[in-house]
């Protein structure tokens, strides 16, 4: 076979060309990216010359290159999450709750949004996130065999590991197993009542997780998609749990928020939430319809608990309850 020729609009006809990279520049949305590309010159004049493959990689190196600079799940990330958990692109969208075709548009070279990507992203990064998602929602699978066939992978990558569980794991089997009618509006609440008021009382965080200042109040993104399908209806439980896996002071927290806020509805929690100046400084200027993923600082949470028992001269956990009282009031 004879070198490959494409027409070269100085020449005038077909001519041999070379490819080579060179630093290019491109734009997106009105912002301009630098990035290594391709060229193709004709070897006669050295004019460029278009090349269907150089033009494409151009393209993926430029958008790659946004990808990288707004925190956006690359290409390659997405193609390989099929095949790391045995799923294919419509089941693994049906399971994540989006239009059979979204991931396949992903796959494709569509760029999805953010949450979207931060999903993708940790989806591949932590086969225990995916586990539970698997768990949690294989009602959305039309037939049972994706999620057979997933879940055998999902084992085999977890190792049998996935009975590791961190504080806030065991602070939401807890609380399940104490209320009976614990929406996920309500749980995301207690569990941000729990945070905030045992570092008031015992200064260090009991949860590494952070929350963010969602429209309806502070959320653990991750406990949100975890238990999402519930959506208004309470969580189920499991009536058996062994407490002795907390010390003390931490089953004074919980023992204490599950009496005092949880006996509250979700929207009122969240009514709370709303006049406490962790969530009201983290959204700022935004407007309360706008949505938001911006992140609470914990040192936020810290400082206005410190202040609230501080306010409310509490000796002990039990004294939280005048604190609920007061902001019911105000509600």
């Amino acid at each position: 076979m004879g070198e490959r020729k494409l027409f070269c609009d100085e020449c005038r006809t077909n001519v041999v060309f070379t490819i080579n990279q060179k630093k290019k520049e491109g734009s997106i949305k009105g912002e301009k990216y630098s990035y290594i590309g391709k060229e193709a010159h004709c070897v006669n004049c050295d004019s460029e010359i278009y090349v269907a493959e150089v033009n494409d990689f151009n393209l993926k190196a430029l958008y790659d290159e946004y990808r990288k600079k707004n925190n956006i799940v690359s290409l390659e990330v997405i193609l390989a999450i099929p095949k790391k958990y045995a799923i294919g692109k419509r089941p693994l969208s049906l399971l994540l709750g989006w239009g059979e075709q979204t991931f396949s548009r992903y796959c494709d070279g569509d760029m999805p949004t953010k949450q979207y990507s931060e999903i993708l992203q940790k989806i591949y990064d932590d086969p225990t996130y995916y586990a539970e998602i698997l768990k949690n929602n294989k009602e959305n699978l039309k037939t049972t065999a994706p999620y057979n066939k997933s879940k055998r992978a999902v084992t085999q990558l977890l190792g049998r590991t996935q009975n590791i569980k961190t504080n806030i794991d065991m602070a939401i089997e807890y609380l399940l197993s104490q209320c009976e009618d614990i929406t996920p509006l309500a749980l995301q609440k207690a569990l941000y009542y729990i945070q905030g008021f045992y570092y008031a009382f015992y200064k260090e965080f009991l949860f590494s997780e952070d929350c963010e200042a969602w429209l309806h109040g502070p959320v653990y993104r991750d406990i949100y998609f975890r238990y999402r399908n519930y959506q208004f209806d309470p969580i189920e439980g499991n009536d058996e749990f062994d407490d002795s896996v907390f010390t003390s002071s931490e089953k004074s927290i919980f023992d204490s928020v599950i009496k005092n806020i949880c006996c509250y509805s979700g929207k009122v929690l969240e009514g709370f939430t709303h006049l406490e100046n962790p969530w009201l400084l983290t959204r700022g200027e935004l407007l309360p319809t706008i949505a938001s993923e911006r992140t609470i600082d914990k040192e936020l949470i810290g400082t206005y608990f410190n202040s609230v028992k501080e306010k409310y001269n509490m000796i002990n956990a039990n004294d939280i309850k005048s604190y609920t009282q007061k902001m019911f009031e105000q509600i």
